[in-house]
């Protein structure tokens, strides 16, 4: 991984701790949500408050995350929105994050100009023992304040206040008066300078959670369904219909059809379909060399063709690839990629909807020879797989993602997966589909006769 931090492609972005007043707002933060305190004197923070060298100190990555719900934050500064989500265990622990800060951003630079905001990301949910106690979370609620009590001083000083405007002793009760004092001598001036967070909460309908090897849960569809990367068989009972794993390639396909979830990269407008498709071609053609053993020292584009040619067989997803692309260019046949084809769902991209991004994690699972989509998309799933990469294909990916993907990420992920209207006109009619019986339908479920739960 030493290559990875060395060239920003992991732990990039993260926001430096280096001052000792940052530090000391820190450690306040850290003691009032854990109890503990760190001894480093400089460290690096992601959007969330934690840092990786505090959890290598602590001997607990987990510090701000106990049993992964109800993620804790500490924000130093409204910066950290830019910042990444380290050891996510929820898709949209981030997202609410940043529109958190995003919402709040004049409020939190009040804030934490004098103090550490510490919070903590709420649902009703306190552990995930089993894969049922995921369908028991529905709503995530926001709660912070600063390490100090700012903002709940400050309700307790108005409500005070009403009480020395409203009740006819007031001016002669001498504790209320203390009482005030006390307060407005940590909050200031709230007549002047009120300081309120909104109060902010998110449904939590369809998302990934890393919990029991990881899950994709899509219950907020008209299709709903869990999609389980390991074995569904040991999930057990889901209060949901259909429970499918990573095998069952024909059902997932089914799903994003019948829930529009996905189109076709050529189908794309506005995007270079040829050209994107090409480089899938090349991922294709590393993966499987680096597989075999080949050098891959100084790989170009040219070398890549030499090791097409020395290779004894062309992988089947490199095959229908150029097939794709044959058509894409030259308008040859329309090649027929069935979703049992390994290289069915590298022909795919999220479509414009509110879960794209999710789409897009999901994708990557079943794409694992796309490493560029798979880091822009599953970091996490990136860094698992790049573990167990060959050094040789490690050097290549590294050389890639520094030299395409980092001089322009914006530039890069808009002509990967921006939408635009599709180009449905410009593409062959589909096969004519044999109508089902309503009452085969009705018996079995859209996706055919698969394992009901």
């Amino acid at each position: 991984m030493k290559r990875l931090i060395e060239t920003g492609l992991m732990f990039g972005n993260l926001i430096e701790v280096a001052s000792p007043a940052l530090v000391e707002r820190y450690n306040r933060a850290l003691k009032h949500l854990t109890g503990q305190q760190t001894q480093l004197t400089d460290f690096h923070i992601d959007i969330s408050g934690y840092s990786p060298e505090i959890g290598d100190e602590l001997n607990d990555h987990l510090y701000l995350n106990h049993a992964g719900v109800n993620r804790q934050f500490i924000l130093l500064t409204t910066e950290q929105k830019t910042a990444p989500l380290l050891n996510a265990k929820f898709s949209n622990s981030r997202d609410i994050l940043r529109r958190f800060i995003e919402e709040n951003e004049p409020q939190l630079f009040a804030l934490t100009a004098r103090d550490a905001v510490a919070g903590e990301l709420v649902n009703s949910v306190y552990e995930v023992t089993t894969p049922e106690h995921l369908f028991d979370i529905r709503k995530i609620t926001v709660e912070a304040d600063t390490a100090g009590g700012t903002l709940d001083n400050a309700d307790r000083l108005a409500a005070k206040v009403d009480r020395f405007k409203t009740e006819e002793d007031a001016w002669f009760d001498d504790v209320l008066i203390a009482e005030m004092i006390t307060l407005a001598q940590k909050t200031g001036d709230i007549a002047r300078n009120p300081v309120r967070l909104k109060q902010m909460s998110f449904e939590q309908i369809n998302f990934w959670t890393e919990h029991f090897g990881g899950l994709y849960v899509f219950r907020g569809l008209d299709h709903p369904a869990v999609i389980s990367v390991g074995a569904k068989e040991a999930l057990g009972k889901l209060p949901i219909k259909y429970v499918w794993d990573l095998q069952d390639r024909n059902q997932i396909a089914k799903f994003f059809e019948f829930n529009d979830l996905v189109e076709p990269i050529v189908k794309a407008r506005g995007v270079d379909a040829a050209a994107i498709l090409r480089q899938k071609m090349d991922f294709v053609l590393i993966s499987a060399a680096a597989d075999a053993g080949m050098d891959l020292s100084g790989t170009t584009r040219r070398e890549l063709r030499r090791l097409a040619r020395q290779m004894p067989s062309l992988p089947e997803e490199f095959r229908a690839l150029s097939d794709l692309v044959r058509w894409a260019e030259t308008k040859a046949d329309w090649p027929r990629i069935g979703s049992d084809h390994p290289a069915y769902f590298y022909t795919l991209r999220a479509a414009d909807t509110p879960d794209h991004d999710l789409v897009n994690m999901l994708l990557c699972e079943l794409t694992p020879r796309d490493f560029r989509q798979t880091f822009i998309c599953h970091k996490r799933l990136f860094y698992a797989r790049y573990a167990d990469w060959p050094g040789a294909k490690r050097q290549y990916v590294v050389d890639f993602l520094v030299r395409e993907y980092q001089v322009d990420k914006a530039g890069a992920r808009a002509a990967l997966f921006g939408h635009e209207p599709d180009m449905a006109d410009d593409l062959p009619p589909p096969p004519p589909r044999r109508e089902r019986p309503r009452d085969l339908v009705a018996r079995v479920g859209p996706w055919g006769a698969v394992r009901r739960r």
